[in-house]
């Protein structure tokens, strides 16, 4: 990781509007200390705020996961569904960017069985197993499995209770966020001027709604992820 800011990353920054928070009247108190500026009547999130929140969490990541540590991805908003999807899958990390289901990791027995019966069934189909069934009952099992995978697919890698939730938008996946503190399970996140920076143990100061900035966040997560961790 860069040790020192440079302009040339401000800018880089700047481009993907990574410092770009909401409007004043919508800042979060706990947020006024990382307030670098105002424009048209934006609030900007403090350059070398995102810069040693990032590589702090990514210091954090490292060390975890390649201690053996599994984390649980999370991006439901259109605008980071994609990266967050890409990040998951390049490290084999399990993920959610449909809807949370209540209970993943506070009731993670019950998610369990029902990634179970998931996985189960879809394989049942590609051995041709229900081939036994009427076209009717056929049906109805794709339509099962199609509504489960919405759900699941992304869970598969998900073995055991994460060791690290990783989320983007605190506001969006507050109840993820509880059932990590309920557990104790540490949470980095891409949080915004309008979100609560204490309620994560390791914040990224960022643009959390802009496709650009949760790519470039996310991308600076790959490149460090990827010189020391095996795929």
């Amino acid at each position: 990781m860069p040790e020192d800011l440079t302009n040339e990353m401000i800018t880089e920054m700047a481009r993907a509007g990574v410092f770009f928070g909401h409007k004043k009247s919508k800042t979060h108190p706990r947020m006024k200390p990382f307030i670098g500026g105002i424009r048209n009547e934006i609030e900007l999130i403090d350059p070398q705020t995102t810069f040693d929140s990032l590589n702090n969490a990514i210091s954090f990541l490292k060390e975890k996961i390649k201690a053996g540590g599994l984390m649980l991805v999370v991006g439901t908003q259109a605008a980071a569904k994609e990266a967050v999807e890409e990040l998951a899958l390049e490290f084999k990390f399990p993920y959610v960017v449909s809807r949370w289901l209540g209970g993943t990791m506070t009731n993670f027995k019950v998610i369990t069985d029902r990634l179970k019966y998931y996985e189960d069934l879809k394989l049942k189909k590609e051995k041709g197993e229900l081939a036994k069934y009427t076209k009717k009952e056929q049906l109805e099992f794709s339509k099962e499995i199609s509504r489960l995978s919405e759900f699941f697919e992304g869970l598969i890698n998900l073995k055991k209770v994460p060791d690290i939730l990783f989320v983007v938008d605190i506001q969006t996946h507050e109840t993820g966020v509880r059932e990590a503190k309920k557990l104790n399970i540490p949470a980095v996140a891409v949080l915004d001027t309008d979100d609560n920076p204490d309620l994560v143990k390791y914040p990224i100061f960022a643009n959390d709604h802009a496709k650009s900035s949760i790519e470039w966040i996310v991308k600076r997560i790959k490149d460090e992820l990827r010189k020391e961790i095996p795929r």
